[in-house]
């Protein structure tokens, strides 16, 4: 049980850098940890015109490869669904992307146009 929490305390602060990295990017965060009916977003953020759906992996090892490679189909349908279902019903023309932010050991790297709907 002990390392299920240190994993949600890693991931917590993995999402804290992300939007902190973000914020200084120039990017506004319009939501985090977005909750919808095909399961939860962790950085919604707007920069210009483009709204980014982004997905915050955290590891300190490789021992499962690097964290972008987590990111399996499954969670990138979840995503695109959500992100049809924030924009349901709602006039917002802008450019959407869909990125993620790894942090290894630290070490930030954002990809964006990381997966395509």
């Amino acid at each position: 049980m002990a390392e299920v929490n240190e994993n949600i305390t890693l991931g917590k602060k993995g999402e804290q850098q992300a939007q902190q990295y973000l914020k200084k990017s120039g990017w506004t965060i319009l939501e985090t940890n977005w909750r919808n009916p095909f399961g939860e977003v962790d950085i919604i953020a707007k920069k210009d015109e483009v709204i980014a759906f982004i997905e915050v992996k955290t590891r300190l090892t490789d021992a499962y490869g690097a964290p972008s490679e987590a990111v399996q189909k499954t969670r990138k349908l979840k995503y695109i669904r959500g992100a049809n279902y924030y924009f349901y019903n709602k006039n917002i023309d802008c450019t959407v992307r869909f990125d993620i932010i790894e942090i290894y050991k630290g070490e930030l790297n954002h990809i964006e146009n990381a997966f395509t709907a």
